[in-house]
C-alpha cells in the first residue's frame, strides 16, 4: 500500500468518524426522518410512476452499499438501512394504493338513462346543488361509481344513502388540470374511485328507498338542518360546518372572506375542531368524576377521561364524514390522549412524526395535497417553536401578576401565529397561488373564540336541546360566529390583505420543504443550513415569472398577461371558475379587460390578431373565438403571417405559423399551456403526467371509444 493509499484511507476514516459523532448527537432525532423517507418514496412515484421502480431500487441499493462502507455498529449504517427501506416502502405503498382503487373511467361524453344506488349525499345550498355519489352496478356500461349534481327541484328527501334512483344524466370524464399546475380533479377522482361526473337531466325518480343502514350520514344531514334552523340567520352555515363539517351552505362571499383573511382552516374539520371536542370532553369528565372522592380514590380519572375523549373523537370523526384530514386529526388526538393517560409529554415531534407515518401508510396519496402539508407543517411549527430555548424562557411559568401573564400569553400566541404564517405561506402560495398576509393577527382572535367559546356553546346547545332549552346557547354561539365573520370581512378588505404569485417551479418549493425539514428535525448547528435552503427556495419562488399567454386545454379560453399583472381574456363571458383559475395562474388580482382593449390587438367577431412585445422581439398571435367556418386558403394565409395560432377547432394542415399551431388535435395531447415568450419556453399541463395511472386510464378509455386523436 502506497503513501497516497494510506492518506485516502485515513481521510475516509476521519470522515466517517465526523459523521458518526454528528449522528450520535442527533440520535434522538433519527426516528423523525422515517416518515420523511416514506414521503420521498411517494414523491418519486408521483414524478416518475411505477415503471421507474428499478431505478429507485438501484439507488436504494447504492445507498445500502455506501452504508456498508461505514463501521459495522455505527449509526450511519443503521441510517442508510432505514432510509432505503423507508423510501422503498413509500414507493410501494402509493403504487399499491393506486392499484387497489383503480376503476374504469369514462372515455367520452355520455348521455343516457341508468339506475344508481346512492352512496353519499352532499347538500351545497350556497350553489343550489345536491351532489350524489352513485354506484352504477356491474351490469351498467358506465364506470362503477359516478358523481351527479341535482338541482333542488330534482332532489327528494328520500334520496338518502342506500336508496336506488333512476335518472337521465349527461356525464363527462373526470377533468384534469385546465392549465399547467392547475387543480387536478382527475387525480382526486381516481383515489375516490369516481369514473365520471355530470348533471342530471329532467326528473329523477326514486326506485327503491334506503334500507336505513346509513345511520351516520342520515343523522349528519338532520343535525346540519337542525343547526341551520336553530342559529341566527347568517351564522348557521358556519355553525353547521364546525359541528358536522358540511360547508355547502356557506355563501361564496363569506367563504372568500374567510380564505382571504387566513381563517379558512376554521371551516374544515381538522385538528382545531377535534382538539376542542376532545379537550371539552376530557376536562368535563375529569371535573365531574373528581367531584366524588369515592370515585377519585378508586378509579384512574385521567385514564377514564382519556378513554371517554377518545370515543368522543371517534364519534365526531364519523359524524363529520370521516374525511382524511379529520381522520388524521383523530389519530393525533388519540395518540395525545394515550400520552396523557401514561403521564408522558402530550405533544412532541415524535408524536407528530408517528401520526404522519400512519397517514402515509393508509392514505399515501394525501401527501401531495395541501391539507396534509399545511396541517402537519402547522403542528410541527408549534412544537419546534416552543422547543427553542429563547421561547421556552419567555413562556415558562413564573410568579407575576395576572395582567402580565395574559400579556405574555398573547405575545406568545402572536409569535407562534407569525411563525406558522411564515412556514405555511410558501405552501399556500405553491398550491393556491394566493395567501392572506394578516392571517396571524386574525387567528389570534378567531382561534381562541372558536375553540373556547363557539364550539363549547354549540356542544352545550346540543345537550340542552334534549330538554328544549338549547336556544340561548345557539344565540350566543351565533353572535361569536357573526364576530368572526365581521373580522374576516374587515381583514380581507384591508390594503394588501392577499398576495398572489404565478406558477412556481416545483424544485424551488422542494428546496424550501427540505430546508424546513432540516431546521425542524435537527438540533445541532447543522439545522441552520436549513434556514439557508428555505431562503433560497423562497427567493426563487418569488422570482417566478408571470406567463405571457395562458391557453386552457379545450382551446376556448385564452388570456394575455402583462408584466404588471394585467389580464385580457379572449372570451369576456368566461365563468367565475375559469376566471379565478386564470388569475391564479397569472398571479394577478386585477380586473380582466377585453382582448380588444389590449395594446396591439385587432379583432373581428371571429378572431383576434395581437402583437405582443417581448424583450428581444415582438410576437404575433392569432386566436379564433367562434365556430364559424373560415375558408382554408384564407386561414392558411393568416397563419403564415403569425408566430402562434390558437383555436378550439381542428385546423387544416395548410395552416403553418412560424412557431406553434395550437388546434384541437394538439391540445388533446398537451392540455393547457403557459407561454413564456422571452425565453421561448412553453409549459404544458400534460407534459409530466403521462405516467400517472389516471391519465393512462383516460387515454385508454378514449382510445377504446375511438375519440383519441
Amino acid at each position: 500500500m502506497t503513501a497516497s493509499d494510506d492518506a485516502q484511507l485515513s481521510t475516509r476514516r476521519t470522515l466517517f468518524v465526523v459523521i458518526e459523532n454528528w449522528l450520535d448527537r442527533e440520535r434522538d432525532q433519527t426516528p423523525l426522518w422515517l416518515p420523511v423517507g416514506i414521503g420521498f418514496g411517494i414523491a418519486f412515484w408521483q414524478f416518475f410512476g411505477t415503471s421507474a421502480w428499478t431505478g429507485l431500487a438501484m439507488a436504494c441499493a447504492a445507498l445500502l452499499i455506501f452504508g456498508f462502507l461505514a463501521p459495522i455498529h455505527g449509526r450511519l449504517r443503521q441510517l442508510t438501512r432505514m432510509a432505503a427501506i423507508a423510501i422503498l416502502l413509500g414507493f410501494f405503498l402509493i403504487a399499491f394504493r393506486s392499484n387497489t382503487v383503480a376503476q374504469p373511467v369514462l372515455g367520452k361524453i355520455w348521455i343516457g338513462e341508468f339506475y344508481g344506488q346512492i352512496e353519499a349525499v352532499e347538500n351545497i345550498s350556497a350553489r343550489n346543488v345536491y351532489r350524489l355519489r352513485l354506484a352504477t352496478g356491474s351490469s351498467s356500461d358506465l364506470p362503477p361509481f359516478v358523481r351527479v349534481n341535482l338541482s333542488p327541484e330534482q332532489y327528494q328527501n328520500d334520496f338518502q344513502p342506500g336508496a336506488i334512483i333512476r335518472l337521465r344524466a349527461r356525464l363527462l370524464p373526470p377533468a384534469g388540470p385546465s392549465l399547467p399546475g392547475g387543480y387536478d380533479f382527475a387525480r382526486r377522482a381516481w383515489f375516490q374511485q369516481i369514473g365520471a361526473t355530470g348533471t342530471a337531466l329532467g326528473e329523477v325518480q326514486l326506485f327503491q328507498k334506503a334500507d336505513g343502514d346509513a345511520w351516520f350520514a342520515t343523522h349528519r344531514t338532520a343535525l346540519t338542518e337542525h343547526i341551520l334552523v336553530s342559529m341566527p340567520q347568517g351564522s348557521g352555515a358556519i355553525g353547521a360546518a364546525l359541528v358536522t363539517g358540511d360547508q355547502g351552505h356557506i355563501s361564496p362571499a363569506d367563504a372568500q372572506a374567510m380564505r382571504d383573511s387566513g381563517l379558512a382552516h376554521l371551516l374544515s374539520i381538522s385538528g382545531l375542531h377535534v382538539t376542542a371536542v376532545v379537550g371539552f370532553i376530557f376536562i368535563a369528565v375529569s371535573r365531574l368524576l373528581s367531584l366524588s372522592s369515592w370515585l377519585a380514590l378508586r378509579i384512574p380519572i385521567p385514564v377514564v377521561a382519556a378513554a371517554t375523549s377518545a370515543l368522543a373523537a371517534l364519534g365526531y370523526t364519523l359524524l363529520t364524514g370521516a374525511e382524511v384530514p379529520t381522520v388524521r386529526s383523530c389519530i393525533a388526538a388519540i395518540l395525545i390522549l394515550i400520552a396523557l393517560a401514561m403521564g408522558r409529554d402530550a405533544l412532541t415531534l415524535r408524536l407528530v412524526a408517528f401520526g404522519a407515518m400512519l397517514v402515509l401508510i393508509f392514505w399515501p396519496e394525501a401527501m401531495a395535497g395541501p391539507s396534509f402539508q399545511l396541517s402537519f407543517a402547522a403542528v410541527a411549527t408549534i412544537v419546534v417553536m416552543h422547543d427553542l430555548p429563547i421561547v421556552k424562557r419567555f413562556t415558562e411559568r413564573r410568579d407575576e401578576s395576572f395582567f402580565i401573564k395574559m400579556a405574555r400569553a398573547v405575545v406568545s400566541l402572536i409569535i407562534t401565529g407569525i411563525a406558522i404564517e411564515i412556514v405555511l405561506t410558501p405552501i399556500a402560495l405553491f398550491h393556491f397561488h394566493k395567501a392572506g398576509l394578516y392571517g396571524a393577527l386574525a387567528n389570534v382572535a378567531a382561534i381562541p373564540m372558536t375553540t373556547f367559546i363557539i364550539m363549547p356553546l354549540e356542544a352545550l346547545a346540543l345537550v340542552f336541546d334534549l330538554v328544549g332549552l338549547g336556544q340561548p346557547f345557539w344565540w350566543m354561539a351565533g353572535q361569536g360566529i357573526a364576530a368572526i365573520l365581521a373580522l374576516a370581512h374587515a381583514v380581507s378588505g384591508l390594503l394588501g390583505a392577499v398576495t398572489m404569485m404565478p406558477e412556481m417551479p416545483i424544485w424551488a418549493f422542494g428546496t424550501f420543504v427540505v430546508g424546513a425539514l432540516i431546521f425542524g428535525l435537527l438540533t445541532t448547528s447543522v439545522r441552520y443550513c436549513g434556514v439557508a435552503l428555505c431562503l433560497f427556495g423562497i427567493i426563487f419562488m418569488v422570482m417566478a415569472p408571470r406567463p405571457d399567454i395562458l391557453v386552457t386545454g379545450d382551446g376556448k379560453h385564452l388570456a394575455l398577461v402583462s408584466k404588471d399583472g394585467d389580464v385580457a381574456l379572449l372570451r369576456g363571458r368566461a365563468g367565475e371558475f375559469m376566471r379565478g383559475m386564470i388569475f391564479e395562474k397569472a398571479g394577478s388580482d386585477t380586473e380582466a379587460i377585453q382582448i380588444e382593449d389590449w395594446p396591439g390587438a385587432e379583432c373581428t367577431a371571429d378572431n383576434c390578431v395581437v402583437v405582443l412585445e417581448g424583450e428581444d422581439r415582438s410576437w404575433t398571435l392569432l386566436a379564433t373565438r367562434t365556430r364559424n367556418p373560415i375558408p382554408s386558403m384564407e386561414m392558411a394565409a393568416a397563419c403564415k403571417r403569425v408566430d402562434i395560432v390558437v383555436s378550439d377547432r381542428w385546423l387544416p394542415k395548410s395552416c403553418r405559423p412560424k412557431w406553434i399551431k395550437l388546434d384541437r388535435r394538439l391540445l388533446e395531447q398537451t392540455g393547457g399551456l403557459a407561454f413564456y415568450l422571452d425565453t421561448q419556453h412553453v409549459v404544458t399541463a400534460n407534459e409530466n403526467s403521462r405516467h400517472l395511472p389516471w391519465v393512462q386510464a383516460a387515454h385508454a378509455a378514449r382510445a377504446a371509444n375511438g375519440t383519441y386523436q
